[in-house]
This record gives structure tokens, C-alpha cells and sequence, in this order.
């Protein structure tokens, strides 16, 4: 290498010193920062000041500043060294079996019933990975609680959030058949209001459903038999034979493909359309061990999702 070259650093190596020299405020602090002697960190800011033919820095006895062209610099180079940085770690991530501690939170009822049944074949697959589980239908903020990814049902609300789609879903009107050999089954949507209805307070289909048939479209203001929060408990009650419940597809296509539960007016759909995704926090690195479960997960759905599948495919994947 020649000498001068080596005394002045690399170009990378001047960027570095003139972005640490900005952001401490002084050669002395921007020399202890990157392990070098202040003569070294100078050197190379005269050199990179030199190649590029402008003043970057004002230098007076008490203090160094900015200059204007210095100032448009440093957000640039920042934004380099930023990639850089996280090209860094992402290879060395790249390299390492994912492992530590894996924060999730996920829907009660949906992770019961598609999530913690595979849970185990996960951990087979990344043993150095731990998880940490919390079971909700409130709203998580990931940042705030500290979670490394979630799985949200419905509409995305935050615009910042990285989301994978891992399917869709049709909510529909079901029933046992000792309720419908009971009451009858409705021919018309109008014919709900004479029989007993399972509603949801917090879904966006009360107290009035919306149907769609084609390009029909029928509202019917329900007054239900039970009015519950706890989706698992309306869907034991219906199997039972307490009513006609609308669900998403997730919470009752087993239930469809066993037979305990049929679809009542199978020509009608409700008029809410949703989709699952499985949401990281904002920015371009994500850990290897968030990586591993979201790509995990997404092969889970492949080639759809688990409630479109045979029965027997229950917990686990058909090979």
C-alpha cells in the first residue's frame, strides 16, 4: 500500500472520520470513538476534504462545525454508512443459526387453533431459538411492548408496520344441524330475524349483517340469542345447537369440513372480506431469528391455508 494512502485511509475510512468527527462534535471525541489517535482522524478529513474540493468542516481553536456543503454531506454519507452497517450484521446474522429469545403476540383464538399446534415442529428446527407467547385480541404495539413480530387478523391500521400476507378469508352464516332440524332452514336473509342468532359485540358485522349475494345485497338488524366477545365460546354454543353464528372462515372451517357445523343461506357470504398477516416492526434489518419464524410460517399457509385443508391435515402438514 503507499505510504500516503496508508496514513490517509481509505475513502470508506475518511467518510467514517468526517461522520464521526459531525456526530461528537471534535477530533479528540471522534478519535476515541473510532480507536485512533487524533492526527489520523485529521489527516484523513484533510484527504477527503482535498479529493473532493470543498470545505466540510470549520475548524476554530474552541469548536468545529458544519459548513453548509458539509452539513448536505453528512446526511448523504450517513445514509451510506447506515446500509453498510446493516449489510454488516445481516451477513454475520446470515451465517448464525437464529437463536435468542423470540417475542410474538398473536390473536387468542387464532393461535390456538393454526399457530401453537406447530409450535413444537418450530422449535425442532431452531432449537437455540426461546419463545415468549402473549395471547390477545388488543391492539400491540410492537415497538412500545417490545415484541419481535404479530399476526393481525382484519384491516392493517398502521401504514409503518412490514406485513406479509399469509392468506385471506370469507366470513359466512353457520349453524349446527340439531339447530337447523329445529328451527328450519332460512331461505331468505329476511328469515334470519325469526331465529336465534349467536352475535360478536366487537366485529364489524353487528348488530347488522351484511350479506351479499352477486350483486345483491341484503342488511339485516339482528337482535341475538347471545351477545359474546369469546369467539371460541360462540362457536361451542353453536356446535351445540344454540343458533346461527357468523364466522370467519379460520374459526369454523374445520368445524364445516367435519361436519358439525353446516353453512346456513350457502349463497349469501357477509359482507367483510379479511386477511391474516404477520407484522414486524419498521426497518430494513430484520433479525434472522424474526426472519426464520416469519418464513416458517408463510410456508405453514402454502399451498393454502390450514382451514381449506382435509381434516387429517390438523396440526400438521400433509406431506
Amino acid at each position: 500500500m503507499h505510504p500516503m494512502h496508508e496514513r490517509n485511509g481509505s475513502e470508506l475510512q475518511q467518510i467514517e472520520a468526517f461522520a464521526a468527527v459531525a456526530e461528537h462534535g471534535g477530533f479528540a471525541a471522534a478519535a476515541r470513538a473510532l480507536g485512533r489517535d487524533a492526527s489520523v482522524v485529521s489527516r484523513r478529513i484533510d484527504a477527503l476534504e482535498a479529493r473532493l474540493g470543498v470545505r466540510l468542516l470549520a475548524r476554530t481553536t474552541r469548536r468545529v462545525a458544519l459548513t453548509e456543503v458539509g452539513a448536505t454531506y453528512l446526511q448523504r454519507v450517513q445514509a451510506i454508512l447506515g446500509e453498510l452497517s446493516a449489510a454488516d450484521i445481516e451477513a454475520r446474522e446470515a451465517a448464525a443459526a437464529p437463536q435468542g429469545l423470540l417475542r410474538l403476540a398473536l390473536p387468542a383464538a387464532f393461535a390456538q387453533r393454526w399457530i401453537a399446534p406447530w409450535l413444537p415442529r418450530f422449535l425442532a428446527a431452531y432449537p437455540k431459538l426461546r419463545l415468549e407467547l402473549s395471547h390477545s385480541d388488543r391492539f400491540i404495539d410492537l415497538v412500545a411492548d417490545g415484541f419481535d413480530a404479530a399476526v393481525r387478523i382484519g384491516e392493517l391500521a398502521d401504514s409503518r408496520l412490514v406485513a406479509r400476507r399469509l392468506a385471506g378469508f370469507e366470513t359466512m352464516l353457520c349453524a349446527a344441524p340439531s339447530y337447523l332440524a329445529r328451527a328450519g332452514h332460512p331461505q331468505r336473509p329476511d328469515e334470519l330475524k325469526r331465529h336465534a342468532c349467536l352475535g360478536m359485540p366487537k366485529a364489524r358485522f353487528w348488530p347488522e349483517w351484511k350479506l351479499i349475494k352477486g350483486k345483491q345485497r341484503s342488511v339485516q338488524r339482528i337482535d341475538a340469542a347471545i351477545v359474546s366477545d369469546d369467539g371460541e365460546g360462540l362457536l361451542a354454543a353453536c356446535i351445540e345447537g344454540a343458533g346461527i353464528l357468523p364466522a370467519p372462515q379460520w374459526l369454523v372451517g374445520r368445524e364445516l369440513a367435519q361436519g358439525q357445523l353446516v353453512r346456513v343461506l350457502p349463497q349469501w357470504r357477509m359482507d367483510y372480506d379479511g386477511a391474516i398477516h404477520v407484522v414486524l416492526s419498521p426497518g430494513r434489518l430484520v433479525p434472522a431469528k424474526t426472519r426464520a419464524f416469519v418464513d416458517w410460517l408463510a410456508r405453514e399457509f402454502e399451498p393454502q391455508p390450514p382451514w381449506l385443508r382435509a381434516p387429517r391435515a390438523r396440526g400438521r402438514r400433509e406431506a
